[in-house]
């Protein structure tokens, strides 16, 4: 697609740039990088999701809300590595299913937001919509759209795959250093003793895999994928590339891109772009989603109905996911659609406390959690995965969890950019959480792992 081809279909949630030439000189720059992920990646993810889809695996897709330049740091990459390795090993030896781990990292700079401008004390300035777009300090000169902006995202997603690549590949993941993993995201908290008897499990189980002559190499590396919100449409058009096996299109900004609740019109942009290229594509549907127009989604992204392609992420809230799900997943099943289907249930539960804060319960993300199981549950399909906004950092903006946080401890180390992440210690205890659910439902269906050889944890 061209990028006046492009300009040309009805956009939403774009920036607006004061200087259209300075974007196409970013654009005709961004048109020349090498590519940030490769194609074939891309083929092994939907391979692997299709599985997930198909009920023999689960997904856990989680990160930052928006990345920030001033947070792009090896450890803080290290951090969010630790936990969603952490999450993926309870939910694996607990409920002995493959985990597909992908991130929303290398990539997700950008927000969509309900307003264009926020007014403070009388003055009123365009609001922020991710460093991709403008800065976070309230000033005119900050909130300005600025598209050299794009460079310093491909320059960060760049340096961020450099280190996950490293880190997944040169022994962080090391399953017999389990224990170190945790030695302090769960000290002196309700899940502590849990996580270190399943720990002490797994030693038991690797110790006796290597004195029996095991030493495969999915001991010490995994696959970690990397995944973002399709939303800057200069940015994804100008990271297309053909591939040079196939002749065919992949965006190569990340390994899976979503299209978020409010920029999946049919006849949008980001539609019409992204069914184009073939990298796994997600779609976020929230409650007042209808079942024909996820059809109807479905049918213009993967006319082909092609295994691992399509993966909705509901995002309905605690008090409507038991409601609203089932006639999605019932009208998505009738249409002979395999989707992997995942639960989002952070976006759907988000509120304002008294003393100004954007927060979440812990309570109500795991309750979103249940209510997603208990729908699957009921009508015999597969729950297919997670997808959550978390950090591996002690940070205080979710209240609830395994510290009992309140509302007055939001104050203390309230860090993000955008909405309120889980910390380490809330994001474990929602993966034993999610392990419980799925070792309940593998007791009572026909268990898929039979069926698939685990390559990985």
């Amino acid at each position: 697609m061209s990028r006046e081809d492009l300009r040309a279909l009805p956009q939403v949630q774009q920036p607006s740039y004061p200087d259209a030439a300075a974007l196409d000189r970013v654009v005709d720059a961004l048109e020349k990088r090498p590519p940030l992920v490769f194609a074939g990646e891309c083929d092994d993810l939907r391979e692997q999701l299709a599985e997930v889809a198909a009920g023999r695996a689960f997904l856990l897709q989680g990160g930052d809300c928006a990345e920030t330049f001033d947070a792009l740091s090896a450890d803080n990459i290290k951090r969010k590595l630790m936990v969603q390795l952490s999450m993926s090993v309870v939910m694996t030896y607990a409920a002995q299913v493959p985990v597909v781990k992908v991130g929303r990292i290398a990539g997700q700079y950008a927000k969509p937001r309900s307003k264009d401008l926020e007014t403070r004390e009388g003055v009123t300035l365009p609001s922020y919509r991710g460093d991709a777009v403008n800065g976070f300090d309230f000033t005119p000169e900050a909130r300005t759209h600025d598209p050299e902006r794009l460079m310093r995202v491909y320059d960060a997603s760049s340096a961020t795959l450099n280190l996950v690549r490293a880190f997944t590949k040169g022994g962080l993941a090391d399953l017999r250093a389990v224990h170190l993993w945790n030695a302090e995201f769960v000290r002196d908290s309700r899940v502590e003793s849990e996580y270190e008897q399943l720990a002490d499990e797994i030693e038991r189980a690797l110790a006796f895999m290597v004195a029996c002559g095991v030493r495969d190499h999915t001991l010490s590396t995994v696959d970690f994928y990397a995944s973002h919100e399709a939303l800057l449409l200069e940015y994804e058009r100008a990271l297309t590339r053909i591939d040079s096996r196939t002749q065919q299109p992949y965006d190569v900004s990340g390994h899976f891109l979503w299209i978020g609740e409010r920029t999946r019109q049919l006849d949008g942009a980001h539609v019409e772009l992204l069914r184009r290229v073939r990298n796994p594509l997600g779609v976020k549907l929230g409650p007042t989603t209808t079942p024909e127009q996820a059809v109807a989604l479905a049918d213009a992204l993967d006319p082909d109905h092609e295994p691992g392609r399509i993966t909705f992420i509901t995002r309905m809230g605690a008090r409507r996911i038991r409601d609203v799900l089932p006639g999605l997943i019932e009208g998505v099943e009738a249409s002979g659609r395999q989707v992997a289907w995942v639960c989002d249930p952070m976006h759907g539960n988000t509120f304002e406390t008294a003393n100004g804060f954007k927060t979440r319960s812990f309570a109500d993300v795991a309750d979103e959690v249940h209510g997603f199981f208990d729908v699957h549950e009921r009508l015999g399909t597969w729950p297919g995965g997670l997808h959550v906004e978390l950090t591996g950092d002690d940070v205080t903006e979710c209240v609830g969890g395994a510290y009992s946080l309140t509302e007055d401890d939001l104050a203390a180390r309230y860090e993000t950019a955008c909405d309120p992440r889980l910390n380490r210690n809330q994001s474990l205890e929602l993966a034993f959480t999610v392990a419980q659910r799925l070792r309940a439902l593998r007791s009572t269906r026909h268990n898929p792992v039979q069926e698939f050889a685990i390559k990985e944890f």
